[in-house]
């Protein structure tokens, strides 16, 4: 069950026909009918089939590939090998260390290492099982800590800091004398394990190269730019002569903001063969392909006077990447660099490292690099709460950041609503009555947390705009978009409709969105870092007053009146005077019926639709359109990495979580999530609350639920949905959407993201929920009932003064 409901600011809410309003989505009507087209759902004359290889260990050089027996089977088409694509690839400049298909050596079990085109899936299974691969297992390295204490033989050759993937070491203020001075120090270690997206839809992509010599790639991504020119880079190909695009999406969640293997194949196949090629993951596959939230290993310690105010932090992170880097240079800054929000600290020290294993890689997922330290600091700074007798909220109201401020390493924050987060959150739950005085085994628990508002740069260093749109107006009286944006259900698409409709004054059947074609549409970065409405957003505003002035100014001339008092309003453009209702006669979308009044004849009015106005400018202007692009301000601390994290606004979030706990057996059960999330301005309160009941149920599966881990020898514990708990409907808690607003300076209408710092409050608001509730301190991830039975244990256990057993899989 889900509820909502909006804590605003005193806002004009009347000025606005569209934004602020519950609106469907522009392909919600297709996605619940099944008209939506996918990638899987393309089909195109003489297509073939692709299926990978995979390898069966998981650290390994490959000495030889043997694949003519695969290509004497009937209906096979092609086999290529990893010498047909050697060019190293990543999403990140500094660290391209993969490639389509294994060369030389293997590092995780599943490994792509030879592809097949047949006729079809069945064909080109059977000429999987024929091609024959020679291997020399090597030493695997499946723990972090081993993994950087030896590198012989190292998981990638030539690296002077052997497997370590990325070290950072950043200090703000002289920590270890102000924990020193601190009149309480809480230390602890804390892990987070490994969990992956579990999106509905599989990862897929359809090559096609036509004789035109342009390849065309469809692919379920969602960072189309970014394939666009990994595809050029890897298969030496002109970028003009490469076009990807990207069809509906069945969910992301950051899981698919890489470049993947399957696209260089299908790519590469088609070339080969001269025929389309598509390539669909089986479920299996999408587990070994991964690039889900990485392993941490966490020790902090944090200091505070009697009165609670937070004196210094001291993390030292361990972070387990997998076998390639992928988006693992942000993500060991982000371990470090986001949590200095929502709260004030004095000083602050992180050393973060992230270390290969011969594991599938991880990268990001939603809330990508922070929720694993917002879990540990949070969880800690509610111990120090209990260690000082000062209420949870109330010490976090203690150490607020407040707003138009800057933290300690250097990011700018602009607006914030944290304050009000604590407020509602307090309020709704009833927390001053209920925390600490349910009975035993039920328990309520507190978390805060701030996340970015898009990036401060993009991933390739260019002055180039971050966001970049096209505005095209027809006489007709409809106005297309055309955005680089990917939707991946996050409605990108919709909030583009919106925001034009507003701006031009338009009905919303007048606004048409094209996005996610790299032919078509200038180019935008991406769905990551919560960035495309608002990136997006401002480019699109841009766009619109840049245009609407010409049209205005077409239309005062026309009537003789001053520019001012022209208005549009759902496609009909008045004279101020007159009220902004539809005339007679006009259609829905601005269409003059047949046998109309001419629009200056009726009942004498100044009236006409916007398809009339925009002729007037067309007539006087040439063709109209505009384009519209965003940068960010220059952002960051003035240090190495200080841009890293730096966003152009922030979003706040503050969770209560009540849960009950069996103490038979050790069953955690999460029946309530209050959260209130500060977006700035709701574009769609709808849209806004969905992704906030969205985020806060993943942040609970995670909690009690999801375990994306391999066994000793490399191979995924259970690669199937049926082994991977999420929580059904029957699982799910209720969810308590509290919108707050604070309007930020820099997003589009004040908007700011909605997507991802929902998420992070939710994993350690269910720990300090169960303190609440049975007096133990959770804190290693997954809650599983075994880990809930043996800290009872040791709680008991130590009351009776009998050493506790060390927990299994415990920080090092």
């Amino acid at each position: 069950m889900a509820s909502r409901d909006i804590h605003g600011i005193d806002a004009p809410w009347g000025a606005f026909r569209h934004v602020g309003r519950d609106l469907r989505k522009v392909d919600g009507l297709a996605k619940a009918t099944g008209a939506a087209m996918y990638t899987d759902d393309i089909a195109l004359p003489g297509m073939l089939h692709a299926k990978t290889l995979r390898s069966p260990h998981a650290h390994a050089r490959i000495r030889s590939i043997d694949a003519a027996d695969a290509l004497r089977l009937a209906g096979v088409h092609a086999v290529i090998t990893g010498e047909h694509l050697p060019v190293t690839y990543g999403i990140l400049p500094w660290t391209q260390d993969e490639t389509a298909l294994a060369v030389g050596k293997v590092r995780f079990v599943g490994e792509p290492v030879a592809a097949v085109a047949a006729v079809d899936e069945d064909a080109a299974n059977a000429a999987l099982k024929l091609i024959r691969v020679e291997y020399e297992p090597l030493h695997a390295y499946l723990d972090p800590f081993e993994s950087l204490a030896r590198h012989d033989p190292p998981i990638h050759e030539g690296r002077k800091d052997g497997n370590v993937s990325k070290h950072v070491h950043l200090a703000f203020g002289d920590v270890d004398a102000a924990l020193a001075e601190a009149d309480v120090v809480i230390e602890d270690d804390y892990v987070f394990h490994g969990t992956t997206h579990a999106a509905i839809e599989p990862h897929c992509a359809v090559g096609h190269y036509g004789a035109d010599g342009v390849l065309t790639v469809w692919s379920s991504t969602q960072i189309t730019h970014y394939v666009h020119r990994a595809l050029a880079r890897v298969l030496d190909v002109p970028a003009h002569r490469i076009r990807v695009i990207q069809p509906c999406l069945g969910g992301a969640f950051g899981g698919k903001s890489d470049p993947f293997s399957l696209e260089f194949v299908v790519a590469k196949l088609a070339m080969t063969t001269g025929r389309p090629v598509k390539m669909l993951y089986t479920r299996e596959e999408v587990f070994y392909t991964h690039r889900g939230r990485h392993p941490m290993h966490m020790r902090y310690r944090t200091g505070a006077t009697r009165e609670g105010r937070l004196v210094g932090v001291d993390a030292t992170i361990v972070i387990d990447g997998g076998a390639y880097s992928s988006y693992g240079l942000v993500t060991t800054y982000y371990a470090g660099q986001l949590l200095t929000g929502p709260y004030a600290f004095a000083t602050y020290r992180f050393d973060s490292t992230r270390a290969f294993t011969n594991k599938p890689p991880c990268g990001p997922k939603r809330g990508h690099g922070s929720v694993q330290p917002r879990f540990a600091f949070e969880v800690q700074l509610d111990e120090l709460a209990s260690t000082l007798e000062i209420d949870p909220i109330e010490i976090r109201r203690r150490n607020l950041l407040g707003e138009h401020t800057t933290t300690v390493n250097g990011q700018r924050i602009t607006s914030n609503g944290f304050a009000r987060c604590l407020d509602v959150v307090e309020h709704a739950s009833n927390w001053k009555t209920r925390h600490g005085q349910l009975p035993f085994g039920r328990g309520m628990g507190v978390a805060g947390s701030m996340y970015i508002s898009g990036t401060n740069y993009p991933i390739y260093p260019n002055p180039m705009p971050q966001a970049a749109v096209q505005l095209k107006i027809d006489r007709s009286g409809l106005v297309t978009v055309f955005t680089g944006a990917n939707d991946i259900g996050q409605g990108s698409n919709s909030i583009a409709q919106y925001l034009v409709a507003e701006e031009l004054g338009l009905a919303l059947d007048q606004v048409r969105v094209v996005s996610a074609d790299t032919d078509l549409c200038p180019v935008d970065l991406g769905a990551y870092s919560s960035r495309e409405t608002f990136m997006v957003g401002n480019a699109l505003i841009d766009a619109c007053r840049k245009v609407r002035p010409l049209v205005v100014r077409a239309v005062a001339d026309h009537w003789q009146v001053d520019p001012s008092r022209v208005r549009f309003v759902d496609g009909v453009v008045v004279e101020l005077d007159d009220p902004p209702l539809q005339p007679a006669g006009v259609a829905v979308g601005g269409e003059a019926r047949p046998g109309a009044s001419p629009p200056d004849a009726a009942a004498g009015r100044r009236w006409m639709t916007a398809a009339e106005a925009f002729q007037l400018a067309e007539a006087r202007f040439d063709t109209l359109g505009a384009t519209g692009a965003y940068n960010t301000p220059t952002l960051g601390g003035d240090y190495r990495g200080g841009t890293i994290g730096a966003a152009p606004a922030y979003s706040f979030t503050a969770h209560v979580v009540e849960v009950s706990v069996d103490v038979e057996t050790g069953r955690i059960t999460c029946e309530k999530v209050w959260i209130a999330h500060d977006c700035g301005r709701a574009l769609n309160p709808m849209l806004v609350a969905g992704q906030m009941e969205g985020s806060a149920y993943m942040g609970v599966a995670e909690a009690l639920m999801e375990a994306h881990g391999v066994n000793r020898f490399g191979l995924h514990a259970g690669p199937s949905l049926l082994d991977y708990r999420i929580p059904t409907t029957v699982d799910t808690p209720e969810l308590a959407a509290l919108i707050v607003e604070s309007l930020d300076p820099e997003g589009p209408y004040g908007a700011k993201e909605a997507g991802e710092g929902p998420l992070h409050p939710a994993i350690p608001a269910i720990s300090n929920a169960v303190f609440d509730a049975v007096g133990i301190r959770l804190k290693h991830l997954p809650f599983t009932p075994g880990k809930v039975l043996a800290a009872l244990r040791a709680r008991k256990d130590a009351a009776a003064g009998t050493p506790a057993p060390a927990l299994a899989g415990g920080a090092r």
